[in-house]
């Protein structure tokens, strides 16, 4: 079944439901964006999993490669994103991999502390802490925009966890100016969602393949704004620390330490972190290779998931991507 047939069959059971569950999904319409999510764990064959880790409550889901012994990745999503993120490029994949795909604290199911760290620095920390729990070996660390910096921080502070690290998108360095870079400076929340207007323009700043968008059909398209709108603050407060804060460089800084072999990855049509990035952090991990991906914008691992997983394969199996 298609996203988009099971977005229709989504609708058409809104409308068939007992009244107990359309007041359910009328109290909380971020039900049906829960189903479909579920449907899609399903279907990739993920197994969803509950864990505290260091006092805090961690939800992430996990795919079991097809030998035993084959590596780990852990896959880190990035800002106003989540696990479901990296279910087309695990498609991609297969199972040549185990894999793990957390919600980050802060987002998506996993715990929130109105008092924590949500930074670099401190969701790094956690990460680490994370990766001790779910492998007893190395694992290969890939991370996605905001996750990319998390990843830097965590490779080069925390070693002997990371046998290699990739970087898609990565923010954590000064770029080149760009709207959504100048907006961010000037105090505003680029991927704010308030409206079907605001929606649009966050996916458009995203993805640059308009087709390469997931699909929101009526009713699912009021149920993401208002699930957005309650989120405005804590998304504000988390740009605020890694887009206009003292430690918004802090992964650039740290990378120069990364001693793991390493991949950067940029799609080249970026409206969020300017491509220019892959330059800044390639100069201060020398080891490291570039790929560039034309035709594509910042969610590279929704827009080419086959290039990506071409990338990230060779990175695992050879310490180069093709």
């Amino acid at each position: 079944m298609s996203s988009a047939q099971a977005w229709g069959w989504l609708a058409a059971l809104l409308l068939a439901v007992p009244a107990a569950l359309a007041a359910a999904l009328w109290r909380d319409p971020y039900l049906l964006v829960r189903a479909e999510y579920a449907r899609q764990r399903r279907a990739g064959g993920w197994r969803r999993h509950v864990a505290t880790v260091d006092g805090e409550r961690w939800v992430y889901v996990e795919r079991a490669a097809a030998r035993a012994a084959s590596p780990t990745l852990v896959l880190l999503h990035g800002y106003t994103g989540g696990k479901e993120n990296w279910f087309r490029l695990a498609t991609a994949l297969g199972r040549d991999y185990r894999l793990v795909a957390p919600d980050l604290p802060g987002w998506g199911d996993s715990a929130r502390d109105a008092d924590a760290d949500y930074g670099y620095e401190g969701e790094a920390a956690r990460v680490a802490a994370f990766l001790r729990h779910v492998s007893g070996v190395q694992v290969v660390l890939v991370g996605h925009s905001m996750g990319g910096g998390i990843a830097a921080v965590v490779a080069a502070r925390y070693p002997q966890l990371v046998a290699r690290v990739a970087l898609l998108n990565a923010s954590g360095v000064e770029f080149a100016d760009n709207a959504f870079g100048q907006a961010v400076l000037d105090g505003a929340n680029p991927f704010g969602v308030r409206d079907t207007a605001s929606l649009e323009s966050y996916l458009g700043i995203l993805f640059h393949d308009r087709a390469s968008r997931p699909p929101i059909p009526w009713p699912a398209t009021h149920a993401v704004i208002a699930h957005r709108r309650r989120e405005g603050d804590f998304e504000q407060s988390v740009l605020d620390s890694i887009g206009r804060g003292d430690g918004r460089f802090l992964p650039g800084e740290e990378a120069s330490r990364i001693p793991q072999p390493a991949l950067l990855l940029w799609g080249a049509e970026d409206r969020v972190i300017d491509p220019s990035a892959l330059d800044l952090y390639a100069a201060r991990m020398p080891h490291a290779r570039r790929v560039r991906l034309p035709g594509c914008g910042h969610m590279s691992l929704m827009e080419c998931p086959g290039a990506v997983a071409d990338a990230v394969r060779s990175l695992v199996e050879e310490g180069r991507p093709a």
